[in-house]
């Protein structure tokens, strides 16, 4: 009797563990599905965000709390709205809710019960209007409705190719631009904005790398900031501004720049090193080498190098800007014509195939690495 009942509470303890153990699994997996589900719901809507910061830019919203040297009112935020009748302010209110828990704002609540006081952060200096390291050109341009509609086209062009925005708005953006004035002038003072942040990380983040450059040409430099900018803290180098004829023609005189006019796939000026900002990602594998080649033609066998200022993705990476930098590779599709951005290994077989077999990645402050490439395994 006493083993039977000993074997029988055994039994009954081990269905008993079992059960228990089998419920936890239960609640395990229920709270793994409710996260997957919160994260749904937060990516189905994460566009919210971007319309929001949007909504502050276009009502200079940043620029109104950073006038004031202490936090302000929301009323004193909507007497500052330039609007032809008052502002909304329960509107108002709910997108400055959510501003404030994306942490663009700081909010402090006075202890005698007044309003909410409204602060600047860090991320709200970059949302000021003509400051010279803002970045809201460049997010009212990724928002408007012309370069958002390309982004609705992925899964056809998954399915069938092509190029998005040419699917969205019934031509390439390059053509786009041409014709249409007003995307065109939106369009470069997105890219304005871009290049001062880009080239101010340059100048900090590669000041050495300048000292034994005697010349430089900057491929598809546009009207000549960065070469410019290079010039004027190097006053050595003699600097050269590269673009398309009709480009370098409205570039503005730069002392110790010359503008010279030409098509890169076809040769690139001499001297005795080049750069490139954000110039590869544009391009695919293919025209990307027929550049490089140029470059190796352009520069001197044992001395010359080729800067490249672009994104170096790490997809499993949790640097500052891996992140962004996956968005960015999806931008390419949404935008260019082919291009894409790239990895470590992608830049590699790029660059062995271009006639460059040895390279020095340099991180810089900035979304962008850069990529010191030479035509000689050693010096």
């Amino acid at each position: 009797m006493i083993m039977s009942h000993t074997k029988s509470s055994y039994k009954s303890s081990a269905k008993t563990k079992y059960t228990h153990g089998e419920r936890m699994e239960q609640l395990i997996e229920a709270e793994e599905l409710l996260r997957g589900q919160a994260q749904v719901w937060q990516l189905m809507f994460a566009f919210a965000d971007s319309m929001a910061l949007k909504c502050a830019v276009e009502l200079r919203i940043a620029n109104i709390i950073h006038s004031h040297s202490t936090p302000i009112t929301l009323s004193q935020i909507a007497s500052s709205i330039d609007s032809p009748s008052h502002p909304d302010i329960p509107y108002l209110t709910r997108i400055m809710r959510l501003l404030l828990r994306r942490k663009i704002f700081t909010a402090d609540r006075p202890s005698d019960g007044g309003g909410t006081l409204y602060g600047p952060t860090h991320v709200s200096r970059w949302l000021v209007h003509d400051s010279d390291r803002t970045l809201a050109p460049m997010l009212l341009m990724e928002n408007h409705p012309l370069t958002t509609n390309p982004w609705h086209c992925f899964s056809q062009c998954v399915k069938e190719g092509g190029i998005a925005f040419k699917r969205a708005n019934g031509s390439e953006i390059w053509e786009f631009a041409s014709q249409n004035p007003e995307f065109n002038s939106m369009f470069n003072s997105g890219m304005a904005c871009t290049a001062r942040v880009v080239i101010r990380a340059i100048l900090v983040g590669y000041k050495n790398g300048f000292g034994c450059v005697g010349s430089l040409v900057d491929v598809g430099g546009g009207t000549g900031d960065l070469v410019s900018e290079i010039v004027k803290s190097h006053p050595h180098i003699k600097g050269i501004n590269f673009d398309l004829p009709h480009v370098v023609t409205t570039a503005p005189e730069y002392k110790g720049v010359c503008h010279v006019g030409g098509d890169m796939f076809e040769a690139i000026p001499n001297a005795d090193a080049i750069i490139m900002k954000w110039i590869m990602h544009d391009w695919g594998d293919e025209d990307c080498v027929k550049i490089l080649k140029n470059c190796r033609k352009a520069i001197p066998e044992k001395t010359g190098k080729v800067i490249i200022v672009d994104v170096v993705l790490k997809p499993e990476g949790d640097d500052l800007f891996d992140d962004t930098g996956l968005v960015f590779d999806l931008l390419m599709i949404a935008h260019s014509s082919g291009g894409k951005e790239r990895t470590e290994l992608e830049w590699k077989k790029l660059l062995e195939e271009g006639g460059f077999p040895r390279y020095n990645i340099i991180k810089i402050p900035a979304l962008t690495s850069i990529i010191e490439a030479y035509p000689q395994l050693q010096n």
